[in-house]
């Protein structure tokens, strides 16, 4: 009893001492008198200019604050929407700020910041709390392996840290995959400081297109194939492949009835199919 008697005084002791030599670290630099004075006038008189100039005193707060909760979050979240939520959450503070309390504005402040930014981002997340929950369980657990194993854990590994099947792993992994949100306005990793740089949406396939390659070799293969006409079956081809003319516009623009056209397209067809061999199916396809 005696020795944990003398344990507990030194600790005492020690905290005292820290505290004594700490104290003037944590209070920092004194409130100026003209800014007691701004915070007494306000709470006496309510007045939203006094309140005004407090948020724009202490502004950079919320600035500060944004910005350390932006650098852990997705490239998907504006860092600009993370101060709009801070400012309010200064308002609320500066509204809510009790002077007889004697605690630093700043340090109550930074508090309420931060937690009008996180109910800002818990209330535009698309993601279910429990989905959310999900995912940073299976990331801790993870982790945890990685640091323990020294590699990547297996699914049976992580399934039996977790206390689970590896039916449950996987449908917890799907689960947990929901929450990647991908951002299409980004730019395309490489092409970030280029003036022109490619967006992630730029790069999108269009299933609706034909493959470019596709169509540059079945062009160079028609322009090869026409060398094999005259001048007038050559013209036809390129109209009707390349300019997409119709057989009445073709037959207009060379002084032909649309019938004459056809069957000069059929015989030229004919020499094609029997030049070309198997690059017909590419070429006529």
């Amino acid at each position: 009893m005696k020795a944990t008697t003398g344990a507990s005084a030194a600790v005492t002791a020690v905290a005292r001492k820290r505290g004594a030599n700490g104290g003037r670290r944590r209070r920092g630099k004194p409130t100026p008198p003209e800014v007691i004075a701004l915070w007494s006038e306000y709470k006496a008189t309510g007045s939203r200019r006094l309140r005004n100039r407090l948020m724009e005193m202490y502004l950079p707060l919320v600035r500060q604050t944004a910005e350390r909760l932006y650098r852990k979050l997705p490239n998907s979240v504006d860092l600009e929407d993370l101060k709009s939520a801070g400012v309010f959450g200064l308002r609320d503070a500066i509204e809510g700020f009790d002077l007889e309390r004697g605690v630093k504005f700043e340090t109550y402040c930074t508090t309420r910041i931060r937690g009008a930014i996180l109910d800002e981002l818990r209330a535009v997340d698309w993601v279910p709390r429990l989905v959310r929950t999900k995912a940073n369980k299976l990331s801790k657990a993870q982790q945890q392996l990685e640091t323990l194993l020294g590699r990547q854990p297996t699914d049976g590994e992580l399934a039996e840290a977790l206390g689970m099947n590896l039916g449950e792993l996987e449908a917890m992994v799907r689960e947990a995959n929901a929450v990647t949100m991908v951002s299409l306005s980004e730019a395309w990793p490489g092409s970030e400081e280029d003036e022109h740089a490619l967006r992630k949406v730029d790069m999108l396939c269009d299933r609706r297109e034909p493959e470019p390659m596709a169509r540059i070799e079945r062009k160079d293969l028609l322009e090869a194939a026409t060398r094999l006409l005259n001048e007038k079956e050559r013209l036809i081809v390129l109209l009707y492949y390349f300019e997409e003319m119709t057989m009445r516009e073709i037959g207009l623009t060379l002084g032909l009835s649309e019938s004459r056209v056809c069957q000069l397209h059929s015989r030229i067809m004919r020499r094609l199919r029997k030049h070309l061999g198997p690059a017909r199916l590419d070429l006529l396809g």
